[in-house]
């Protein structure tokens, strides 16, 4: 059993929004190693394990922790909110571990902000639909636009990750500029707050509205296509059966 990592996505933080692959993984595991906010959300459910925490911006260091304990002959599982692969530590840990040629790696899906957030609002991407980050830490604010830019004219429903921080305010004003160049400003928007925490809510609003909202990293934005409306007060993108 030694010798190994997992890196395994816990869902949007509720125990009971975590696969039950997931909970086994982390029950089976020594060391849990994750951002301190995760850390802190899984702590009392699995009691008597030994914790790694790191802040943020702090991500190499703590998937390189764990891999060392994991070389060491531990099992080792390192925690991402939502899916390990979908903005997670999976990309970080597979690009480090030939360094560590010992240790078997592997991936432990979960449930990410787009659909634990959609399924609060509704069903905002029941069609083809874009995840985009805003987050200009790792990639450039010009490439994000791009990709802003290419969503909105492909028509594509879009889910915004990251979409403001204290250093980034005014990006999510920024960004519906953008798909406004394409889209219409009533197009229908949803957002989702602190999907499966305490604080949870939801709230819905035009494109126009959207640029007028304040935002933090705990918040998932979904902007829809010109096909979404709103159906019984949720959001929806039709997958278009009613037409056939």
């Amino acid at each position: 059993m030694g010798n190994k990592l997992y890196v395994v996505g816990i869902g949007p933080g509720e125990y009971e929004q975590m696969t039950i692959k997931a909970a086994r993984i982390l029950e089976s595991s020594e060391v849990l190693a994750g951002y301190t906010v995760y850390i802190e959300l899984m702590r009392e459910h699995f009691p008597g394990k030994e914790f790694l925490s790191t802040g943020m911006t702090q991500e190499t260091e703590r998937c390189r922790m764990a891999l060392e304990r994991a070389a060491a002959g531990q099992v080792v599982s390192v925690l991402c909110s939502g899916d390990a692969g979908v903005y997670g530590m999976a990309s970080l840990v597979l690009e480090l571990a030939p360094d560590y040629p010992q240790v078997e790696v592997e991936i432990v899906p979960g449930v990410t902000a787009a659909c634990s957030g959609a399924a609060l609002l509704g069903a905002p991407i029941g069609q083809d639909f874009a995840v985009i980050s805003l987050s200009d830490r790792l990639t450039p604010r010009e490439l994000i636009e791009k990709r802003l830019e290419c969503a909105a004219a492909a028509d594509l429903a879009v889910c915004l990750y990251n979409p403001a921080s204290k250093g980034r305010a005014d990006y999510l004003a920024w960004a519906c500029r953008v798909l406004m160049r394409r889209q219409s400003p009533d197009t229908v928007c949803g957002l989702a707050r602190q999907i499966g925490r305490d604080g949870e809510t939801v709230e819905f609003m035009t494109l126009g509205e959207l640029a007028g909202v304040r935002a933090d990293m705990f918040t998932t934005v979904f902007i829809g296509s010109s096909r979404t409306k709103m159906a019984g007060g949720r959001m929806v993108s039709p997958r278009g059966y009613k037409n056939v």
